[in-house]
């Protein structure tokens, strides 16, 4: 009986952690034990934002054989943590991956940013093909957000890994049209990378009425017009404009905001809780997967965040589970960028351009004068997007067809080599 090829999958967050780069890394992984591939992944033992969450150290999870590397987070306290638990997940992932047997292929995306290195030096030493999946960029991230200087040493050797891992990838992957002209600015790989957003959830998400809503009845937001951020809060994504605007607006009982997730920019949020205990902003943690579906669907509208100088090194995945669960969308950021041109689609939103406190004010008035109705359809019109362009079922099975393609290249080198020999 002949084996099946195997593939490996490196990342540091993998499910049941709840960060979005791990929820469709295992999409993707399960897709392709669904065509026949037989799956391992690499990740952490411990939560990626929280290292006191542990996981079991290996367990098959949808036919995926996940192997959990102990050591591998320490947290995000620091930029120490991060780095010492990304080299030693790194170490642990090159060492397993150049003694795995049978290994046909693999994946890698920015989880963490130097991943792509475990699959480089395996690549050079196994000749194993590799498909790498841009999720977001760096250096060009902490270069943006001033964390580093263009003349840093670990950002010139970022740069020349980067050029490095897109020569040696077989496949590219883009989240969007910025992001793919970033990439041909280090290095000119328009010959094999191809440009489509990330999937949306769907299989934990779901449309659920407010009325039978569980989440909705246990924060009593029966009456409110919900406004949410529900995801990473980074430095990448500024959420002050919108808790200005909610102190300024604490008389206002209708108008409600939450703020959902963790991340270095969610002291904003807790700070002005603490100061100002404003009954109109509220700051709750991740929520489960199992329980995603209804805190989504809780909100009358998902806010999505963007900074100009992170034009095509980020990509706001959150957009899609918004659209996903059919609610509109009020997007604070710049034009063009791959938010605006969803937004341009179909009537399924606001924009407000970053820096303009004055907008913010009178789009809020806007949105709280919007009749349900109108916000249902909306919503209708989003979803509607979801199905017809952004569904899991097309962007997943696209992806899959990409990776076996350079599995393909493997087999078909392997055959003319074995050939040549022979001859």
């Amino acid at each position: 009986m002949t084996a099946k090829p195997r593939v490996l999958f490196i990342s540091q967050v993998y499910v049941p952690d709840p960060a979005s780069v791990g929820q469709h890394m295992a999409d993707a992984a399960v897709a392709m034990v669904e065509r026949g591939y037989e799956v391992k992944v690499l990740t952490s033992a411990r939560g990626y934002a929280d290292p006191s969450v542990k996981y079991p150290s290996r367990e098959v999870l949808d036919g995926v054989d996940v192997i959990r590397l102990p050591l591998s987070s320490l947290g995000k306290r620091t930029i120490l943590h991060r780095v010492v638990g990304q080299l030693m997940f790194l170490l642990q992932a090159v060492i397993r991956g150049l003694f795995m047997p049978r290994l046909a292929g693999m994946v890698v995306s920015t989880s963490p940013p130097m991943a792509s290195l475990a699959a480089l030096l395996i690549h050079w030493l196994r000749g194993i093909p590799f498909t790498f999946w841009a999720m977001d960029l760096n250096p060009d991230q902490v270069l943006a957000t001033g964390a580093m200087k263009p003349s840093s040493p670990a950002v010139k050797a970022m740069n020349w890994l980067n050029r490095r891992n897109l020569h040696a990838a077989s496949a590219i992957i883009a989240l969007d049209s910025f992001m793919a002209e970033r990439l041909y600015a280090k290095l000119d790989v328009r010959d094999k990378t191809f440009v489509f957003p990330p999937w949306p959830m769907e299989d934990s998400l779901r449309i659920v009425p407010k009325q039978e809503n569980p989440f909705v009845k246990e924060h009593g937001l029966e009456n409110k017009r919900v406004i949410m951020y529900s995801g990473n809060h980074g430095v990448t994504t500024p959420v002050d404009p919108l808790v200005d605007a909610a102190l300024e607006l604490q008389d206002n009982e209708h108008l409600h905001f939450m703020f959902i997730g963790a991340g270095a920019g969610k002291q904003v949020v807790d700070e002005a809780i603490a100061k100002h205990h404003p009954r109109n902003l509220v700051s709750l943690p991740y929520q489960p997967l199992s329980e995603i579906g209804n805190s989504l669907s809780a909100a009358d509208v998902h806010l999505v965040l963007m900074s100009e100088a992170l034009i095509g090194i980020v990509h706001p995945c959150k957009v899609y589970g918004a659209m996903a669960v059919g609610k509109p969308i009020l997007f604070l950021g710049p034009v063009p960028s791959h938010i605006s041109e969803i937004l341009e689609l179909a009537p399924i939103g606001w924009q407000i351009p970053t820096g303009d406190p004055n907008a913010v004010r009178e789009v809020l008035k806007e949105i709280d004068n919007t009749s349900d109705e109108q916000l249902a359809d909306m919503g209708r019109q989003a979803r509607a997007l979801i199905d017809d362009r952004f569904s899991k079922a097309k962007l997943c099975d696209r992806f899959c067809e990409i990776v076996e393609g350079t599995l393909k290249q493997r087999v078909e080198a392997t055959s003319t080599t074995t050939s040549t020999a022979s001859s």
